[in-house]
């Protein structure tokens, strides 16, 4: 967890703004980073996490945490986390063994045009449950959360962008409407965004969608200037909130430098404000 970025997003483990879709997005750089931070940071807030890691194995998220005080093998334990691990699932998939007991949130392998209903539901019961698998049941969580690294692999497993715009928008509605608590996907821009611009299934279209589901967008990307040693990128910060019959939106810009149990962000001064 970054202090200094949740000063920047006014956030803590004790108040975070619940009902919010917060969508985390890079072009050539690693927002990754942020993954981990709203990872640890809910987890220390004692929400009920939902983890759908289709990027790295539980190892992975896992050794991280440990870096930033955080231990998930615990709160699987507890039963406060529960973790999808993309990787293992679509092995068991694509090669099923005998007596396999894995889920079946990514059947979609098999047959990409059924959609996600099954990775879907998954998401539903996890954040429906408050503690009563996975622990001795004796803890309640605070609100749900459901976190996704990454939107864009559904993509590239031949899934269609407005499939994974309908999982966002149901995970959406039972998360953020039903059960008033928060969304944290990642999704990464390609290169070459113009040239992605007409392209119906691309990223740039998945990217577009889910910017105008979302409350808060978080959007790294490298220097305009190229590589410095001190500072790694730049981050843009939008906050999109309804005010009257219209929607107010905030963007702030700053530079950021991610140390191995932390991130330092650095505002060059850069703010704009549009009704």
């Amino acid at each position: 967890m970054y202090t200094e970025l949740n000063s920047i997003l006014n956030t803590t483990p004790d108040s975070f703004t619940q009902g919010e879709f917060v969508l985390l997005s890079d072009r050539q750089s690693d927002a990754s980073f942020l993954i981990h931070h709203f990872l640890s940071l809910y987890l220390r807030a004692r929400c009920k996490v939902c983890f759908v890691g289709l990027v790295q194995s539980f190892n992975h998220y896992s050794a991280i945490s440990q870096r930033l005080g955080v231990s998930l093998t615990q709160a699987k334990e507890k039963g406060q986390l529960v973790f999808l691990e993309g990787q293992k699932e679509s092995l068991s998939v694509l090669i099923p063994q005998e007596n396999d007991t894995g889920s079946q949130a990514m059947d979609f392998l098999r047959d990409p045009s059924v959609g996600l209903k099954n990775l879907y539901e998954f998401v539903r019961s996890a954040v429906s449950s408050n503690g009563e698998e996975g622990g001795d049941g004796s803890e309640e969580w605070g609100p749900p959360v459901l976190l996704v690294d990454d939107l864009s692999v559904l993509l590239s497993l031949g899934v269609s962008a407005g499939a994974v715009l309908d999982f966002s928008h149901y995970c959406r509605a039972i998360v953020c409407s039903q059960l008033q608590g928060n969304v944290v996907m990642l999704v990464r821009c390609d290169g070459e965004g113009e040239e992605d611009e007409g392209d119906d299934e691309g990223s740039e279209r998945l990217m577009k969608g889910l910017t105008h589901q979302c409350s808060l967008t978080l959007h790294v990307q490298g220097l305009p200037t190229g590589y410095c040693r001190d500072i790694h990128g730049q981050v843009e910060v939008c906050w999109r909130r309804r005010q009257g019959d219209g929607q107010y939106t905030q963007k702030k810009l700053f530079q950021y430098k991610v140390h191995d149990k932390g991130a330092s962000f650095f505002a060059p001064g850069t703010s704009s404000a549009v009704l």
